[in-house]
């Protein structure tokens, strides 16, 4: 007969949580596999069981027990929600694997609420990067799994990103005689301590909008220093092609304004505002204090020398370069042979300098553009139109040689 694997969600723990489904297919199996704690929740199967988390340790036994045809792997919750079956699928290639779902977390969780969950976002802190404030600061609801990072931990770090209003809902032992869900504000919980296997549900009353680009001018703390305006941001952003967990160099990055709503396009993400200016450095920094971006990091230096030990780029801003535009995307291909970059030129020598170091260097999909933006300002009862300095957009694809 041929082996079978069952990856299966057993729930919360508690066997009130398990599916007939999956009651089931335990039954039939010759040897179980998985956590002590929730091995211990099958007393009345008397089949083989090992105690074991590690998905190589588990498919090494497995391996080295052919006697075994039938083998059930339990995992928590369920197995397509922060799972261990997703390594499990990729270790056994020579076996028949097969997939029992139970019921997650988040379903528990939020039925535990009488909320919905159907629009939330869905993270976890456990056992990998997650930049909660992040999330929170743009969605209306975000459930998230703890572990390796706490729930006093979390909260306090919503606390110092300016989200101690926001509403969590903390579940621990769930399924389990003990169990206890929490309601109260980050602030409070932030001075608290919890099981430290625990779930969250945070809900953000106000949340921005990170589906577009172009938060008006005023949005941000100015000061002196020159701003890449709403409209040539819209454009400029549209161009780098960000998605959640992109890494992004910002460079000459002035107020910080491009920075931030890169940041506000990346949660997952990370953020390099390079600037070598410190007044401007400074500001740049308010400018993150005030959205409370986790994920932007202001980098005081000059280009090309000061991105030498950033992480590899997927997208690259040069809004100044001070000359070195060629030496700045160069470094950037080398990091990453397909990093994606948009420089915003206003003279006409840096739309040259810019022009060529893209074609020398091999960017393909190179498009230029020119923006004029004309500002309304009331003149006594009526509107004048007042222009600004004509922007040029340029943007490319590095082609991967």
């Amino acid at each position: 007969m041929a082996k079978t694997i069952w990856l299966v969600g057993i729930g919360m723990g508690n066997r009130d949580t398990l599916t007939i489904g999956a009651w089931n297919v335990l039954k039939s199996c010759d040897c179980l596999i998985g956590a002590q704690r929730m091995l211990d929740a099958f007393p009345d199967l008397t089949c083989e069981k090992w105690a074991a988390t590690v998905p190589e340790k588990i498919a090494a036994f497995v391996e080295a027990h052919p006697e075994f045809l039938c083998v059930g792997v339990v995992l928590s919750g369920d197995v397509g929600f922060y799972s261990g079956a997703k390594k499990l699928r990729s270790l056994f290639q020579s076996v028949e694997v097969r997939e029992c779902c139970g019921i997650s977390t988040v379903a528990y969780l939020c039925a535990k609420l009488h909320i919905p969950w159907d629009d939330a976002c869905l993270v976890s802190a456990h056992g990998q990067a997650c930049n909660l404030p992040g999330e929170v600061r743009i969605h209306e609801k975000v459930f998230a799994l703890t572990g390796v990072v706490s729930v006093q931990d979390l909260c306090k770090e919503l606390r110092r990103e300016g989200l101690g209003h926001v509403t969590v809902s903390v579940g621990e032992y769930l399924s389990y005689p003990d169990e206890r869900i929490s309601t109260g504000s980050a602030l409070e919980f932030a001075n608290r301590s919890f099981a430290p296997l625990s779930a969250l549900l945070i809900q953000n009353p106000a949340p921005l909008c990170p589906g577009g680009f172009g938060l008006p001018d005023d949005c941000f703390i100015r000061g002196n220093t020159p701003m890449t305006k709403s409209e040539v941001r819209c454009v400029s952003l549209s161009r780098l092609g960000l998605n959640r967990g992109s890494t992004a160099w910002d460079v000459g990055a002035g107020t910080g304004s491009v920075s931030v709503e890169m940041a506000l396009q990346a949660p997952c993400g990370a953020v390099y505002a390079v600037e070598r200016d410190e007044d401007a450095c400074r500001l740049i920094e308010q400018n993150r204090e005030k959205f409370g971006l986790s994920n932007m990091r202001v980098v005081c230096g000059t280009a090309p020398g000061v991105l030498q030990d950033l992480p590899a780029p997927d997208s690259v801003f040069l809004g100044g370069s001070g000359g070195m535009v060629e030496e700045i995307l160069q470094l950037a291909l080398q990091k990453n042979p397909y990093v994606r970059v948009v420089i915003n030129a206003i003279t006409l020598e840096t739309v040259a300098a810019a022009t060529q170091a893209l074609n020398t260097l091999g960017f393909v999909d190179v498009m230029i553009s020119q923006i004029a933006v004309s500002r309304a300002k009331r003149a006594g009862k009526v509107h004048m139109m007042l222009g600004q300095n004509p922007v040029y957009i340029l943007s490319g694809q590095g082609a991967g040689t």
